[in-house]
């Protein structure tokens, strides 16, 4: 049962958390206008350097709440040197909302700044399609195999789309996030699922394979980044904005991008079953070091 005190926290900070992420986010949408009302690229990347400073901002203040409103060990294991100068594509597991901020607040501090790839459906979703345009964080259009089927003259254009997206910030390093599983897990999600693991869901390889085809040789690493809250699994958003968050892991490892698994996975089988194979053992790998953690 909650505590009195988490009752009396929870208003306070939620609150504050809203405060913090509207603020910002009118900001970097004001400025994505004024960026998109005066086209000259000095101008426009001067303009989308100060959003990206909004952006990060918003999540260090935001964990900056979350370690004074909890009292939290925030545990980071990066297993390699990272630099802001660099491109990553980061693969990462889906607990809650949480997760989001959290992944910012990292790359604010150790990598180039975050963008989330997003399915192009969600650029009219109001407020957060704005912001995400503003930072020019790419969309993705995948058509599926009928529909090419039906549209021979579309095959390839999906990939060809998302380039053209990431063109944009071609000239600055980035770093792209993944959520691969597609969803944030829960017991329920799994079990409906049959997902072989006990802490994850099926790891879904054609977002990550698809990503890899429009840009891997740009990206400098790949980022399996794990997270996991040991003593919070349950409901991680409420016992935060609560004050009984106590523990959160960010467990990093860096992996080289090989023209192993960068290839056609639509229209290739057997590169669709080595990349199946290869994501397959990684999810094994971030499985055992949640149980773990868990049951630590």
């Amino acid at each position: 049962m909650k505590s009195l005190k988490s009752y009396i926290i929870f208003p306070i900070h939620f609150v504050l958390q809203m405060t913090n992420l509207g603020l910002w986010g009118m900001l970097i949408v004001c400025f994505g206008i004024i960026r998109f009302l005066i086209p000259i690229k000095p101008v426009g990347k001067l303009l989308l350097a100060i959003m990206h400073w909004f952006y990060c901002t918003f999540s260090v203040i935001s964990v900056g709440m979350i370690k004074f409103f909890n009292n939290i060990h925030v545990e980071i294991k990066v297993d390699e040197t990272l630099s802001k100068e660099k491109w990553y594509l980061i693969i990462a597991n889906h607990i809650s909302y949480l997760d989001i901020i959290l992944l910012i607040r990292f790359c604010a501090s150790h990598t180039s700044p975050p963008k989330f790839f997003l399915k192009k459906e969600l650029i009219w979703l109001p407020f957060v399609g704005i912001a995400a345009w503003a930072l020019d964080m790419p969309f993705m259009r995948r058509y599926t195999q009928d529909f090419v089927a039906k549209n021979p003259h579309l095959k390839g254009k999906d990939i060809e789309t998302t380039r053209k997206s990431c063109a944009k910030f071609v000239d600055s390093p980035t770093s792209v996030i993944n959520f691969v599983e597609g969803t944030r897990f829960t017991p329920d999600k799994a079990k409906l699922r049959q997902s072989p693991f006990s802490h994850l869901l099926r790891p879904k390889a054609g977002g990550i394979a698809f990503t890899l085809a429009a840009m891997g040789e740009q990206f400098s690493n790949l980022l399996d980044i794990t997270l996991a809250y040991p003593d919070n699994s349950g409901h991680p958003m409420r016992d935060m904005l609560s004050g009984e968050m106590t523990h959160i892991v960010i467990d990093v490892k860096v992996l080289p991008v090989t023209d192993e698994i960068i290839g056609d996975y639509f229209e290739s089988a057997p590169f669709r079953e080595r990349f199946q194979v290869w994501l397959n053992e990684l999810w094994v790998n971030k499985n055992e070091r949640m149980k773990a953690w868990m049951n630590g």
